[in-house]
């Protein structure tokens, strides 16, 4: 069952402009350390930073919260699965959203599709609920 959908784009240059400007600042105040670390590793950090704030702001609209009610951009952060596939790990008030999302006797999961053609960056989420095994 899908518990919500949210979709974001960013412009790759605004984030470029962020990280000129503020530096660690801006890279602190919204990401996660294993999101630094991924983008880090990149010849031009900026496009992974882009793809994150697009998925970040998308989970927010599926949680149907925005970044209000407890929910903030740390609280979100896009992870890779081994095989490279993303998702999205909840903490905090993100996480407690999604906990009174979740229907009794089910256990949800976030999915992420991202996507960066410069000069944007796109991101997907969707929220699912399953039965408990």
């Amino acid at each position: 069952m899908i518990i919500g959908i949210g979709t974001d784009l960013c412009d790759i240059r605004r984030i470029e402009q962020s990280l000129e400007r503020f530096g660690d600042r801006f890279i602190n105040r919204i990401y996660d350390e294993y999101e630094i670390k991924k983008a880090m590793r990149r010849p031009s950090p900026a496009p992974s930073f882009a793809q994150s704030w697009a998925a970040k702001e998308a989970c927010a609209k599926a949680l149907g919260t925005g970044f209000r009610l407890g929910v903030f951009w740390r609280d979100m952060v896009v992870q890779n699965l081994p095989t490279g596939q993303p998702y999205m790990k909840l903490t905090g008030g993100a996480l407690e959203r999604l906990n009174a999302l979740t229907p009794d006797g089910m256990v949800s999961k976030v999915d992420v599709s991202q996507t960066d053609e410069y000069p944007m960056a796109h991101a997907m989420v969707i929220i699912s609920a399953d039965p408990k095994p």
